[in-house]
């Protein structure tokens, strides 16, 4: 028996393929040994091993099987539950709203709400709880950004002056969305096309965010990558992206899920330096190809949005902005998403924030046709998509950033990161 002192659990709880309710799937117990080192210890429950309809966790590291999982990696979270907890700005609100001085990464799990990414949830009862029914409507996004921006506020030292009671209402309110990966302010929507992540602009912003990420996901469609669903709300005068969500499908009796795990979870990685190594899209590439349905179609979309990141500078490709997903039984690479242009002073070389081939991190399409045999592509075939999307992104950039509002400062200040001249430069032999 373990004492409450030295382990702490929690049931971790599933939705099953297109039904809407949870059961519980296992229990998580993370104890300490003698050295002070956190082990977590996942268990399948015996009932649900039995159920004909269970599936698994994820591929990678909770594959379905009566056994004992254990890792000393994330505070004892294993990744795919890890997935299912808040990153930067979740964190914030949670902190904020439950008044602790210090959260565990199981406190995160436990007091994040139930519209987490993914299928899994997580409880100390041994009944789930019934799956949640309402939702903060895009009516209300005007009232979810004023809150979002007290935050930001607080974040950037300028503290409002409002009373206990206020705050409490407005974490409540602003805590639907804090389980969605990423660190910009969000929150959860609904409207009559189904649930909706809503992104909102920060002060300290450059640029006008939601525009231009907007922006980049019509552009990146148009490249003939598989793009979340996006659209702009402009409310009190401000603009919000509103991202739809690909993990969720609206049914009559409510909303199915689907399974959700990152690329740092495909990749046994995570954020620590230590573990940078495997930051890869090649060996993003070989894993998926493992796991999903249709690995030739996947590994060819990953090389494709390889080559967009590399033609817009985006540097915040890392492995948390991927993900697969499974609606039914079988895995499959997500939508893209989190796609935005950053600037470097360099003209000569930008890097990727994964490796995408011999040259390591280097975003030139040389160096991307090196291993794209990794991807299942011929180089005759690798070389006609780089071409392609180069041409693509040259020459309609502009003219989409524009379509989609975003304003000529703007599209003047972003100008300098689609398809740099280090690009398409041939390397010294």
């Amino acid at each position: 028996m373990i004492s409450k002192e030295s382990a702490s659990e929690c049931f971790v709880y599933i939705t099953l393929p297109r039904e809407t309710n949870n059961v519980i799937a296992g229990r998580l117990v993370i104890t300490k040994d003698r050295r002070g080192t956190i082990i977590g210890r996942f268990v399948y429950g015996k009932n649900y091993l039995l159920r004909s309809d269970a599936v698994e966790i994820d591929p990678v590291e909770l594959k379905l099987a009566d056994t004992t999982y254990d890792t000393t990696r994330l505070g004892g979270i294993f990744g795919a539950l890890r997935d299912s907890a808040p990153d930067y700005w979740g964190r914030y609100v949670i902190e904020k709203h439950s008044g602790k001085a210090q959260l565990s990464e199981l406190d995160y799990l436990l007091e994040s709400p139930d519209d987490r990414a993914g299928a899994l949830g997580f409880g100390r009862n041994q009944k789930p709880p019934a799956p949640k029914r309402k939702f903060n409507q895009t009516i209300e996004l005007e009232r979810l950004q004023r809150i979002a921006q007290r935050l930001i506020r607080e974040q950037i030292d300028e503290p409002d002056h409002e009373t206990d009671h206020e705050t409490v209402q407005a974490q409540e309110l602003l805590l639907l969305g804090t389980s969605m990966g990423g660190g910009r302010p969000k929150a959860v929507v609904e409207d009559n096309a189904g649930l909706w992540v809503a992104k909102f602009g920060r002060p300290d912003d450059r640029w006008n965010n939601p525009r231009v990420e907007n922006a980049m996901l019509e552009l990146a469609r148009r490249c003939g990558i598989n793009a979340a669903r996006s659209r702009i709300e402009t409310v009190g005068g401000k603009d919000v992206l509103l991202v739809q969500r690909f993990d969720r499908e609206r049914i009559s009796k409510g909303y199915v899920r689907a399974r959700m795990i990152s690329g740092l979870t495909l990749l046994r990685a995570d954020d620590w330096v230590q573990t940078r190594d495997r930051w890869s899209y090649v060996l993003m590439a070989e894993e998926l190809r493992r796991v999903v349905s249709e690995p030739k179609k996947d590994a060819a979309e990953l090389f494709s949005r390889m080559c967009f990141n590399a033609l817009i500078s985006n540097s915040d490709d890392h492995p948390r902005n991927h993900a697969l997903i499974a609606m039914d039984q079988d895995w499959k690479l997500s939508p893209a998403y989190d796609l935005t242009p950053s600037l470097a002073v360099s003209q000569d070389r930008r890097d990727l924030a994964m490796e995408c081939g011999d040259l390591g991190r280097f975003a030139s399409a040389e160096n991307l046709l090196t291993q794209c045999s990794r991807f299942l592509l011929g180089e005759d075939e690798a070389e006609a998509i780089i071409s392609t999307m180069t041409e693509q992104v040259r020459t309609t950039w502009y003219s989409v950033a524009r379509s989609q509002g975003v304003s000529e400062r703007d599209a003047a200040i972003i100008k300098s990161a689609f398809v740099y001249p280090g690009f398409e430069r041939r390397l010294q032999q």
